[in-house]
């Protein structure tokens, strides 16, 4: 039973993670949000950066499964999600950024970013409204979260601000 208001942030994110609407969140999903970005650009499943995206939505499934599938039958419940998301990253957001990182690295290599060392010079703001967009934010808000993550206003997002504003976004509260 989803109590608190947290709670019930975090449960409405499981949505954005259960891409086919089939009441749970599994390997499949991840998949399917990686091949969505692949057409959105129009980058070759079997291009560099297409098979690091597919790398990058295995390791971000593992991730998220070792966290939240409680009972291991790989697939995650909507809370078996709140649990995992409230119980353990509640307390340390880094640990999810980290779970995260490689999936969001490709995904800005894929949307036209220099994902080199360091982050690179990052991805276009609306092209991050695109990613989102394809991860199934509405338009509107994919917009403005994609300006508002512009946190220098140099009008590109780089690795550290999409992997610190996706971890606040699971993880803090208000």
């Amino acid at each position: 039973m989803v109590t608190s208001e947290y709670e019930r942030r975090i449960a409405a994110r499981f949505a954005g993670f259960d891409q086919d609407g089939n009441g749970y969140i599994d390997r499949e999903d991840f998949m399917a949000a990686a091949k969505a970005l692949l057409a959105e650009f129009g980058t070759a499943a079997r291009s560099d950066k297409g098979q690091a995206l597919y790398v990058g939505a295995e390791a971000f499934w593992q991730g998220m499964a070792g966290i939240a599938d409680r009972d291991g039958d790989q697939r995650i419940t909507r809370e078996e999600f709140v649990n995992g998301a409230v119980k353990r990253l509640r307390d340390n957001p880094d640990r999810f950024a980290e779970i995260a990182r490689p999936f969001l690295h490709a995904a800005l290599a894929v949307a036209g970013g220099d994902a080199g060392a360091g982050g690179g010079a990052g991805v276009g703001v609306d092209d991050t409204a695109r990613v989102l967009r394809v991860l199934g934010v509405d338009g509107d808000v994919a917009a403005q979260a994609a300006a508002q993550l512009d946190a220098d206003g140099d009008g590109r997002i780089d690795e550290e601000e999409i992997v610190s504003a996706f971890a606040r976004y699971f993880t803090v509260p208000e």
